[in-house]
């Protein structure tokens, strides 16, 4: 009861978008540009992986992408089709 009353007070569209907001996630493994990623290294990447999620950690200069499985998310190193890990070179 009280939560209809609740939503017809502050209107269906603001608590639809506060309810999505909740829903939000952020990213905490260092990652950065998430699904900007070289036309090298999609060319490079072996098949079924989620290559709009991709994008490099500064931890090991590696390419992770994020794999929706069906409890969680779970970040994977991005491989080629040999499953070899896709990594940025590193200065020596």
């Amino acid at each position: 009861m009280k939560i209809q009353k609740f939503a017809r007070r502050i209107g269906l569209p603001p608590l639809g978008a506060l309810l999505l907001g909740a829903c939000a996630t952020t990213d905490q493994s260092g990652s950065q540009n998430i699904g900007s990623v070289p036309e090298a290294v999609l060319e490079l990447a072996g098949p079924n992986q989620n290559l709009a999620t991709a994008r490099i950690r500064e931890e090991d200069g590696c390419y992770w992408y994020e794999h929706n499985g069906p409890v969680e998310k779970t970040l994977l190193p991005l491989r080629t089709a040999n499953g070899n890990p896709i990594c940025a070179a590193q200065e020596a």
